[in-house]
């Protein structure tokens, strides 16, 4: 089970990143990774969301959404798998306004860092995207934990290592064609090939 556990967890963060193999979130990914520190603290927060919202998630699937979930209310024909949108949407926005006002209670620098992005976390792709994969991957209580954490972990990893390239940048000759967006995307398609490379690791 370890070893399980242990293999989403890597997959997750290296060979099936959201935001380089997905391509999720990357207009947040685009945005707010001017600066390491504030790609890193919301790099963070995304991992923090992603290992909440993914297990309470399942457990709001298998136990009220999913067919026959209902069975122990006498409605085993019940299947109320097209609310999973909005279930999964008002957990996520539950959960990202509480990190906001904890944010603004203790961390007033870096919540002012990210301005609107924190709160447009609730309607992050990366974030929908990792509780949809839990749905389609058929994956218990336990095996959600892991793909939370190594979903957020794995998207935090990609923005900050984009942030430190891009601050880099900031001192080099960046042919004028390629400045801005330009640079970022081919950034970003390098950092995608060498993640990709690691698929043939196995535990």
């Amino acid at each position: 089970m370890a070893t399980e556990l242990a293999t989403i967890v890597f997959r997750s963060v290296f060979i099936e990143n959201l935001a380089l193999n997905f391509l999720l979130g990357v207009c947040t990914y685009i945005a707010v990774s001017q600066r390491v520190e504030t790609a890193f603290g919301l790099g963070v927060a995304v991992t923090l969301v992603q290992t909440l919202t993914v297990p309470i998630n399942n457990v709001i699937y298998r136990q009220l959404l999913s067919p026959g979930a209902l069975d122990w209310l006498g409605l085993e024909a019940l299947d109320l798998t097209f609310l999973r949108f909005i279930a999964f949407i008002g957990v996520i926005a539950a959960f990202v306004q509480v990190l906001e006002l904890v944010l603004e209670r203790h961390f007033p620098r870096l919540e002012q860092a990210l301005g609107t992005y924190l709160p447009l976390l609730t309607v992050n792709c990366a974030i929908l995207g990792a509780s949809l994969f839990m749905v389609q991957r058929d994956y218990g209580f336990t095996e959600s934990v892991a793909f939370g954490f190594g979903s957020g972990a794995g998207w935090a990893l990609a923005i900050v290592l984009f942030a430190s390239i891009r601050e880099r940048l900031k001192e080099s000759e960046v042919p004028d064609g390629l400045q801005g967006l330009g640079i970022a995307f081919i950034v970003t398609g390098l950092l995608a090939l060498g993640f990709v490379g690691l698929r043939g690791i196995e535990f």
